[in-house]
């Protein structure tokens, strides 16, 4: 009989039982947590593609219940449970990487879909019980969504399929989670400005600066990007007007290694890109700074300061103590950055040559950030809507229309901090683009006001891909709206 689950505390084992039996930890259930994701996938998709008879359907449902008797051998447990945009296994979250982006996506659906939080595997599960569980759960949309969870317990029981405990979605630990990364994430980020002011001020007043502390604040960015991405995307949302040139050389680096890590780059390549990305303005350390404060248009000579600022970011790079511990790439993609792919940029190319793949990346960060910032000559920066518009429409920019579409995918249509109105006449800020690939124009929001416009903080987050029983969306976005307006400062919502 299928039931609500009820946890309890795992049985501990003998002091015997625990010198025979070792548990693998955290990396342990990533790896094999997330082949059984895979596997779990394979054979829901085998179950729509093929008769249950055919041999295909037959292996993956097989592959699936050695995987799952192996997890439940070595752990002696296995709870699958879906909360917000993030699967665990026995409590341990899995990351979501190129490889996996698919199945985990249509996995998180499935189960969100039907009303199903938890999902805890018993002994004895077999071919024809995960048959069952992966034929009921999609069945489940058919129903009005308050009525999923027992369409879904019902059928199992009234199959007579015992081999798991279900229970809804429960946000609790989820909430837990984002708070803690939340509050990594704005520890990175200030210590990354702060490593960034004392860099840029150092090569202004002719200092040395301490190359270990930008590794260190480059290496603290990729891992929290690895962990929880949209926290650190997120706090790209708290640009600082005054503070604008230290800002924008973290959200430069924070995007592009989100990018690097979008079309797969490796983790050393990341830490690569990532000193790239921190250090492509450099240069400016050398360019008055009444010229990069100037309000008004600059003359010819105030604009050959400034298009000189890529070439001397490269001799600050060679000057710099220990330099031999700077990648070669970063005085590369300081020297590339405004060039363009057409090379009809800054500085002027002497021979035919390419664009580097982190120079093409930093350039497509560096725009987006810029053109959505509020500076000294830019008081009405555009919306990132309308950058990303301009990326894609105008071959003026001169980016890698690749890049740029992996930059669309990474951030969404709607890029975190866009202010949205809802056709239910809520407010809602977007707070990260939906890991279901088919819904990337209908992100995650925090609905952050009522119909009548009375404002919420924190406000609730919302799956914009959420139906109701007829395949109805429950919420849909109508317009963009102008934070200003409502008097409503963005950033406040991910601070």
């Amino acid at each position: 009989m299928s039931r609500v689950m009820r946890r309890t505390p795992s049985s501990v084992p003998s002091a015997q039982a625990s010198a025979d039996y070792e548990r693998g930890g955290d990396s342990y259930i990533r790896r094999r947590g997330r082949d059984f994701i895979i596997s779990l996938y394979s054979a829901s998709r085998a179950l729509k593609l093929y008769p249950l008879e055919n041999a295909a359907v037959q292996n993956a449902l097989q592959e699936l219940t050695n995987l799952a008797g192996d997890l439940l051998k070595h752990e002696r447990e296995l709870e699958l449970r879906v909360s917000g945009e993030f699967i665990f296994i026995n409590a341990t979250r899995l990351r979501l990487d190129l490889d996996n982006y698919a199945s985990f996506s249509r996995i998180l659906m499935m189960f969100r879909d039907a009303g199903v939080g938890v999902c805890r595997v018993e002994e004895g599960a077999g071919p024809r019980e995960w048959t069952s569980l992966l034929t009921i759960l999609p069945s489940a949309t058919t129903v009005e969504v308050p009525a999923r969870f027992a369409h879904v317990t019902g059928r199992l029981e009234a199959a007579g399929i015992r081999s798991f405990a279900l229970s809804g979605p429960t946000d609790t630990d989820d909430d837990d989670f984002r708070e803690k990364a939340k509050e990594a994430a704005k520890r990175t980020y200030a210590q990354s400005v702060t490593v960034t002011k004392e860099v840029i001020n150092s090569v202004r007043m002719g200092r040395s600066p301490n190359i270990k502390k930008i590794k260190r604040a480059v290496q603290s960015i990729v891992d929290q990007i690895l962990n929880e991405e949209s926290s650190l995307l997120g706090l790209t949302t708290l640009r600082d007007y005054d503070e604008y040139t230290f800002t924008h050389s973290v959200n430069v680096c924070i995007f592009s290694v989100a990018l690097g890590r979008k079309i797969g780059l490796t983790k050393l390549q990341l830490y690569d890109l990532g000193v790239a990305a921190l250090l492509h303005d450099i240069g400016k350390s050398r360019v008055p700074l009444e010229i990069l404060n100037k309000p008004d248009g600059l003359n010819d000579e105030e604009w050959r300061m400034m298009s000189a600022h890529p070439w001397l970011g490269v001799l600050a790079l060679f000057q710099m103590r220990g330099q031999a511990e700077l990648p070669y790439r970063a005085m590369v993609v300081a020297h590339e950055h405004h060039m363009k792919t057409d090379l009809t940029g800054y500085p002027k190319h002497l021979r035919e040559r390419q664009m580097s793949i982190y120079s093409k990346i930093v350039a497509v960060a560096d725009g987006f950030d810029a053109a959505t910032s509020r500076r000294v000559y830019q008081t009405e920066p555009l919306t990132p809507v309308a950058v990303l518009a301009e990326m894609r429409n105008n071959p003026r920019r001169g980016m890698d229309p690749v890049i740029v579409k992996a930059f669309v995918s990474l951030v969404g249509h709607y890029p975190v901090g866009t202010l949205v109105v809802l056709d239910t006449f809520e407010l809602a800020v977007v707070h990260a683009v939906n890991p279901v690939p088919e819904a990337i124009s209908r992100p995650i929001v925090r609905v952050i006001s009522d119909e009548r416009g009375n404002l919420l903080h924190p406000g609730t987050l919302v799956d914009l891909h959420q139906q109701d029983g007829t395949g109805r969306f429950l919420r849909t976005i109508i317009k963009l709206a102008d934070p200003d307006r409502y008097g409503i400062r963005v950033s406040d919502y991910f601070a």
